[in-house]
This record gives structure tokens, sequence and C-alpha cells, in this order.
């Protein structure tokens, strides 16, 4: 009886073994996402500068060594603020990861090539160390940091910021000696036409960037480039500057000419200014935009909204600097009244 007890026994430790030995395994348990890949902060930061360097080459053709200057200085001082910044504040230094060169390049991109260069430089503080390191340093902005700087200048230094040429030469001359928007604003489209010679004639100079305006307002195509490019390798999302300048050309078509509904040029609209830079390398922002699709969509049609508003009934010429950060101060309130569907919910919030 006691064999026949045994036996039975080691029969159901054998059986148990299995079991024992699947309770032993241990899983490592983690919060979401689980996905990983190789890019960096820093690479993908780098990779933008790149996306923007067509642009800036371009520009420093057009208008000559005051846009080198100034884009170096604007770069220079903002990887310069950081630094100090974080090391007086004793924080991590990522001063050199790219963000900063970043925030400088797409400041100095946004304003005038003969703006005096120590003005720049004060626009890179004041994106560096109040609009972003104050905040928090990277991620914790809530404001795109080159748009503050270049909207308090534009504050300070009004006449400044709103001068575009000093000089005569064949790149800049006194045809261009404003810029299309202003011409646009102060004397009417047909006065727009006639500085160019014709509307094919301004539509060319409006994409191939001979014309004058901030360093980032003149080569659309390059901008779409490398628009294109950081799309290409999914840094951005297509539907943020496809929906903004969408709402900027259809609201302008529908109400931005001289002659009733349906008489404005959108294609004019949609080439000039900061349209093209801001909806693909300052809209994408992925700190100070809204975290779902359907967000970031209100918020692209609200910025091209607020865009056409400034341009058409504002006493301002161009309103995409202002219109981003308008959209940046509501991207919180997006957030909490647009939230993707709990899973399993029945398509209750």
């Amino acid at each position: 009886m006691s064999l026949e007890n045994n036996a039975q026994a080691t029969v159901q430790q054998k059986q148990a073994k299995p079991q024992q030995a699947a309770g032993d395994i241990q899983f490592t348990v983690s919060a979401s996402p689980h996905i990983r890949c190789d890019e960096t902060i820093s690479h993908i930061m780098w990779q933008v500068n790149l996306a923007l360097a067509p642009a800036a080459i371009f520009a420093i053709f057009y208008f000559g060594v005051p846009a080198l200057i100034n884009m170096v200085v604007g770069m220079v001082s903002a990887v310069i603020c950081e630094y100090v910044w974080e090391r007086a504040m004793g924080k991590e230094n990522t001063a050199f990861d790219g963000s900063a060169c970043l925030t400088g390049l797409l400041m100095a991109m946004s304003m005038s090539p003969v703006l005096p260069a120590y003005m720049v430089a004060i626009g890179s503080f004041i994106a560096i160390v109040i609009a972003k390191q104050s905040m928090g340093g990277l991620g914790f902005n809530i404001f795109n940091p080159a748009h503050i700087g270049r909207a308090a200048l534009m504050v300070s230094w009004p006449v400044a910021m709103t001068t575009w040429t000093s000089m005569q030469t064949a790149a800049v001359d006194a045809v261009t000696s404003a810029t299309p928007l202003n011409i646009l604003k102060m004397q009417g489209y047909d006065a727009l036409v006639q500085t160019f010679g014709s509307q094919a004639e301004m539509y060319k100079a409006m994409l191939l960037g001979t014309r004058n305006g901030s360093l980032g307002e003149t080569s659309t195509i390059l901008l779409l480039l490398g628009g294109l490019y950081l799309i290409y390798r999914g840094y951005v999302g297509w539907h943020v500057p496809v929906c903004m300048i969408a709402t900027v050309g259809v609201l302008t078509w529908a109400f931005g000419g001289a002659h009733g509904l349906f008489t404005g040029d959108p294609i004019f609209h949609m080439m000039a200014g900061g349209l093209i830079i801001g909806a693909f390398f300052m809209a994408t922002d992925m700190v100070t935009i809204p975290i779902t699709f359907k967000g970031q969509i209100i918020f692209a049609v609200g910025a091209g909204a607020i865009t056409v508003l400034i341009r058409l009934v504002g006493g301002y010429p161009e309103g995409v600097c202002y219109s981003i950060l308008l959209m940046n101060a509501v991207t919180p309130l997006i957030d909490r009244l647009v939230k993707p569907r709990i899973l399993g919910s029945g398509g209750k919030k």
C-alpha cells in the first residue's frame, strides 16, 4: 500500500514540475509605449537643421553677407545661452543636441536680413532662456521659442524688424524694397502684380525666392523640399502643414479678393510670407502641438484661419507668427477636449 502511495506521489510531483517551472518565469513589465527605435532627440534635431539648410544657403546667396551673419549669430548665441543657463542651474547640458541651434536658425530666418546682429542675439536669449529654459527646457515649453523671440523683437524694435533692405543690388533692387504682403496691404493686388510685371512673374519669384522678405520667406520650393524630407523621414506628419496651408488658400480665395467672394488669389497667399516655413517647421513642433491626430488638425486649421484674419483684417500684413503662438496657448485645451477613445468603451471617451 505504501509503495502504491509513493508511486502516486512521484507521478503527482512529475506532473507538477512543468507547472512550477512555468510559474518560475519572470516577466518584465514596463510603461508603454513599448516600441523601441534608434532615433534620438539629437539626431532628429540635426535632421531638421539639415532640412532647413538648402533654404538657408539660398538666403545667403540672395541677400549676401548680412544673412550669413544673422544666421550664425542666431545659432551661436542660442547655443551659448542654453549652455550658460544649464551650467548655472546645475542641469544636464543639452546645448549641443541641435535643438538650441535649430531655435536660433529658425528665429534668424524669420527676420529681416539687415536686422542688426545684436538684436538677433537678444532674440536668441529671449527664445532660449525665457521661452524654453524658464519653463523647464526642451519638452516643457508651451510656446514655440523661435516665434517668442521674433514676437518680442517685433514689439521692441518694430521699425528695424520691418526694414527689409538698405542696399541696391542686382538681387535686391528698388522693386523689391517692400515685401509682397506689404505691397498688397498698402497698395492692393493690382499694384502688387504690376510690381513684378505680371502674375506669372510674381508666381515665379515667389516660388524660386527672388523677392524680398525675411530669410525664411523667400524660396518656397526649397522650403517645400525640406518639409517633404521631414515627412519622408517620419519626423512630422503631412496633415499639419497641408491643413494649415490649405486653410489659408481656401479662406483667402473666398474672402481675399477686392471684387467680392471667391475672387482672391490663393496661390499668392500660400507662397507669401512665412507660411511655408511656419507650417512645416514651426507648427509641427512636437512639443507645442496637440497630441492626437484630430487635435493637430484643429490646431493647423485654427492657425491657418488666424493667419488669414490678421492678413486681411488686421493692421499687420503677416500673421503666421502670432497665429501659431495663439494656437500654442490653446493646445492644452485642445488636448483636454479631443481625447482618444478608450479601448472597449463602446465609443465613449
